[in-house]
């Protein structure tokens, strides 16, 4: 089920008025209808595999009950690796079987010896990455004994498959997300509204934004060979734009549909291409994933506490790491290695938390220092975009190839390069308002219009545009649903 479809337009209302009006007295019937709802949620894109998030849920919620229990490091430290194995097992089967298996073919066949092994057709269920990652911060919180285990079965599988963000994250930590499940919660006409504002700014930024830049940069990524590097460029950008669009826009219409239930999930993007730096851009993009490597990989692997060599390696790993959670292909290592290699002058110069405020804090305008700034991380982060989006490193080597040639110099021209003359502007809009809201946890979450006519008619505008646009690009799926 799609944050951007009319099956979700009919779902929400419905849980909404069950779970406020219904249920609303009693908190255990509450939990219940957020996890059935959830597994509802979950279940229409492929039933089947209910019952894999069902065994995680399981899993998990005996070894943390036994976790509780036990005392014994040893014994203790085998049920945090039956939780790892289990988990990161199934995330392996269906995610990398057939990488692997392709990979070990390739090399065997490199040094004259054939191996005869089928790749098998996985499909990959839908959110594993996030719901795994979420679900093992679980137990590996109760093992460091940073949380009591729950006894509450319900209340920790609505935590797992918590339907606005099962998918595609936030990936909320227990110690927020399942503490606010086991509480009582009131309904707060305040939180939302602010939380409808925010969906309306997740749906803008999907449909109008990222949704018309996904149309030219697949036409321009699929047909690269095609075009010339002033167009390529073109196209990174558009695919910069995109899955910015994209993937905040579905965080803020999960955030955004948390509220309206009374839970308040953590920030996972905050105006990242305003970064200064490719740290300070870190600590603003998928900021839910940075943590959870930060804390529960980097952070145990010593961090930057040791030497240099320990920092370089330690800073490999984990961006590495991230690149390859992100899907199964080389394309993504090396995505990851690169912002690695931009990261590192900044760590090993102790520099890289120099950046820690919002730009131009006092002021409306940034220097020209700061512009400077932005532009550079900016160009980095299109160039490293180049790979992520790449069928492969071929396609990426071409695609750079062509880039780096005389034909950058040229004018870009493509088909429906006249539809510039409305997504231009609507990127200039875009980036106006991003830029006005960078204080706000979202764009539009203060909208400084005082006279009410005008500020209608901006909320009246930003739905006239979702509207228009969502019947123009139909059955575009969130990027991230693929990870």
């Amino acid at each position: 089920m799609l944050f951007n479809s009319l099956d979700l337009a009919i779902f929400l209302p419905i849980v909404f008025i069950l779970y406020w009006f219904v249920f609303n007295k009693n908190l255990k019937h509450q939990n219940i209808l957020i996890a059935l709802a959830s597994y509802v949620f979950y279940g229409w894109w492929d039933w089947r595999f209910l019952a894999l998030i069902l065994f995680s849920t399981l899993v998990d919620y005996v070894i943390g009950v036994s976790l509780g229990k036990e005392q014994n490091l040893n014994k203790r430290k085998i049920l945090l690796w039956i939780s790892i194995l289990v988990n990161l097992g199934f995330l392996g089967f269906f995610k990398y079987y057939n990488f692997f298996l392709d990979n070990f073919k390739s090399a065997f066949t490199f040094f004259g010896n054939e191996i005869n092994a089928n790749s098998l057709n996985i499909i990959l269920p839908v959110g594993i990455s996030f719901y795994t990652f979420q679900t093992l911060s679980y137990t590996i919180d109760v093992y460091k004994k940073r949380l009591e285990p729950t006894k509450d079965f319900i209340s920790f599988a609505a935590f797992v498959s918590f339907f606005p963000q099962l998918v595609a994250g936030p990936i909320e930590r227990a110690t927020n997300l399942l503490t606010q499940i086991l509480s009582k919660r009131k309904f707060q006409y305040n939180e939302a509204v602010e939380g409808l504002r925010q969906i309306l700014w997740g749906l803008f930024k999907k449909i109008v934004i990222a949704d018309n830049c996904a149309t030219y940069a697949n036409l321009i990524f699929n047909n690269s060979a095609d075009y010339s590097g002033s167009t390529l460029v073109l196209g990174a950008i558009f695919f910069t734009f995109q899955i910015y669009g994209d993937f905040s826009g579905y965080s803020d219409i999960a955030i955004g549909t948390s509220r309206l239930f009374g839970f308040n999930l953590m920030q996972n993007f905050a105006f990242p291409y305003f970064s200064r730096d490719i740290a300070e851009f870190w600590r603003r993009w998928h900021i839910s994933l940075s943590t959870w490597f930060r804390d529960y990989l980097y952070i145990p692997l010593g961090g930057s506490r040791g030497g240099t060599w320990m920092k370089v390696r330690n800073t490999f790993i984990i961006f590495i790491v991230s690149g390859f959670w992100h899907g199964a292909n080389w394309t993504f290592v090396i995505w990851g290695a690169l912002n690695a290699l931009y990261f590192l002058p900044l760590l090993l110069t102790k520099k890289n938390r120099q950046n820690m405020e919002v730009v131009a804090g006092d002021s409306y305008f940034p220097s020209i220092k700061e512009i400077g700034q932005m532009s550079l991380t900016f160009s980095l982060t299109v160039f490293a975009w180049i790979f992520f989006r790449a069928d492969n490193i071929g396609h990426a080597w071409s695609y750079f190839s062509e880039i780096f040639s005389r034909s950058l110099f040229r004018i870009p021209s493509y088909e429906g390069v006249n539809f510039l003359k409305v997504l231009l502007p609507l990127l200039l809009i875009f980036i106006t308002i991003e830029w006005t809201g960078r204080k706000r946890e979202f764009a539009i979450e203060t909208v400084k219009i005082r006279f009410r006519p005008f500020r209608y008619l901006f909320y009246y505008s930003l739905v006239i545009l979702i509207y228009w646009f969502a019947s123009e690009n139909v059955d575009q799926q969130f990027i991230y649903f693929q990870f």
